[in-house]
């Protein structure tokens, strides 16, 4: 029952999730134009309502005719699977992203009541439960986000950083020897955030803004990750998973000359992905490791 309420809640926060999106791209765009940046003028006009409603009168639309959802076209998952991923009313395609933030975070939630690490044993890991949950739901905003305009907002990525910094501070508390626990904090956040915070600038001085290795999204987004990983070597983890990601994206491309060597890619869904991985399997994989290692050097 516990799993079942978890993955129902999962679901509605991926509806949410997939909501906020187009709401930031609506802002952002908007902001962008009135700065007179170059915008794209179409989407702008197609995304202008979702950006002009008030909060207590904000309403989910239909991006293609604008008409006000029901609440029987907001049911998650469910909804998109009876309209076939159609708007109800004008028969336009939804997308396929608005079904599988729904379905990801119901498997989220579930997989990390299930693998949490100690056991919900008090009142306190619940509370870093409830953090953690509202992490997922931020990341989710920050992966498909990226994925689409290469961009880690600050709206949603500073709020990311600040659940981090207190998850970090509660288990800070809770630790039997906090000061190994603060240096191992401290080592991950220099894995992570520091490894790409040097990345970036040392790009941005050599080759300029516009030009940099990574960006710098990416750096505070390792922050946040770093926080709530809170060792360094699940640091470790991640940052080998989402570069193994990546190359496992990228190479096929590069080997078959449809992406050149210079494009530009998100690299924030990856260091999510492996974040994610680090921190529901990563004692295991480092468990797995080390009697993978001892086997070969009593091999040897």
């Amino acid at each position: 029952m516990i799993y079942l309420i978890c993955g129902l809640l999962g679901a509605v926060f991926g509806s949410f999730a997939g909501a906020q999106v187009w709401r930031l791209r609506a802002q952002q765009l908007a902001a962008d134009d009135r700065a007179g940046e170059k915008v794209d003028q179409r989407e702008l006009t197609r995304l202008r309502p979702l950006g002009n409603q008030q909060l207590g009168h904000d309403r989910s639309r239909c991006l293609h005719c604008q008409r006000v959802l029901a609440w029987y076209d907001l049911l998650p998952v469910v909804s998109w699977l009876l309209l076939r991923g159609r708007c109800r009313y004008c028969r336009r395609p939804i997308g396929w992203s608005e079904l599988l933030l729904e379905l990801g975070l119901a498997g989220l939630f579930v997989a990390s009541v299930a693998l949490w690490p100690g056991g919900l044993t008090d009142a306190v890991q619940v509370g870093l439960l409830v953090l953690w949950l509202v992490a997922l739901v931020l990341l989710a905003i920050l992966f498909v986000y990226d994925v689409r305009w290469m961009l880690l907002p600050d709206v949603i990525n500073w709020p990311f950083i600040g659940l981090g910094a207190l998850f970090a501070a509660i288990q800070l508390w809770r630790a039997a020897d906090p000061l190994s626990a603060a240096v191992s904090l401290a080592a991950a956040i220099g894995v992570l955030a520091g490894l790409y915070g040097a990345l970036y600038w040392f790009s941005r001085l050599r080759y300029g803004s516009e030009r940099t290795w990574v960006g710098f999204g990416d750096v505070k987004l390792a922050l946040g990750l770093a926080l709530f990983l809170g060792s360094w070597p699940l640091a470790f983890v991640a940052l080998f998973a989402a570069n193994l990601l990546g190359t496992l994206w990228v190479l096929p491309s590069l080997l078959r000359g449809r992406l050149a060597r210079d494009a530009r890619i998100a690299f924030g869904p990856l260091l999510i992905s492996g974040f994610v991985l680090a921190w529901l399997l990563g004692s295991q994989l480092l468990a797995l490791y080390d009697d993978l290692f001892y086997q070969a050097y009593a091999i040897m």
